[in-house]
């Protein structure tokens, strides 16, 4: 495959697994402001915490959300002649990274709390621990939305001769 063959397949490959990092977490967001205003803490309890509803954002989100970052790495690697577009994608890489450090610091200590809840009364920390865990994955899905954007700001910027 010639070089623009292979710079071509990278861009569109990071491209699309940089949106499907990003789809998940903005249905976070999307879900988040009736999930915080209007769900009684009995149903939060029970749909966030018991049966299972977030399991394949663990299983094929977490594979996606470190994908989001390779490929993007290695896209800015190839680019790296290319100053406009290097920068723009080596700044998605660090933002997806970011996206990643969010997690595990704001998103992960809330699933560590959730892990420990039974079925039944509702939890003295559940405030707390609901609103962490809300506003933790908009924080993620923030830092992934200005990653995904400047990642397309740095595939517009390729030059194409």
């Amino acid at each position: 495959m010639e070089m623009r063959g292979f710079l071509m397949f990278w861009s569109v490959l990071a491209a699309v697994i940089a949106a499907l990092s990003l789809g998940p977490s903005f249905a976070h967001v999307l879900e988040s402001l009736p999930r915080l205003t209007k769900w009684s803490p009995e149903l939060w309890h029970e749909a966030t915490v018991f049966n299972g509803q977030f399991l394949l954002f663990a299983v094929i989100g977490a594979p996606l959300d470190i994908a989001a970052i390779a490929c993007p790495a290695l896209l800015a690697w190839m680019l790296r002649d290319e100053p406009p577009a290097f920068w723009f994608v080596l700044a998605a890489t660090l933002l997806y990274a970011l996206s990643l450090a969010l997690w595990f610091l704001l998103v992960k200590p809330a699933n560590g709390a959730l892990a420990t809840w039974v079925p039944g009364p509702i939890p003295d920390n559940f405030e707390a621990v609901r609103l962490r865990w809300e506003t933790g994955h908009m924080a993620v899905t923030a830092a992934k939305a200005l990653g995904f954007i400047s990642l397309c700001l740095g595939l517009l910027a390729i030059r194409h001769d």
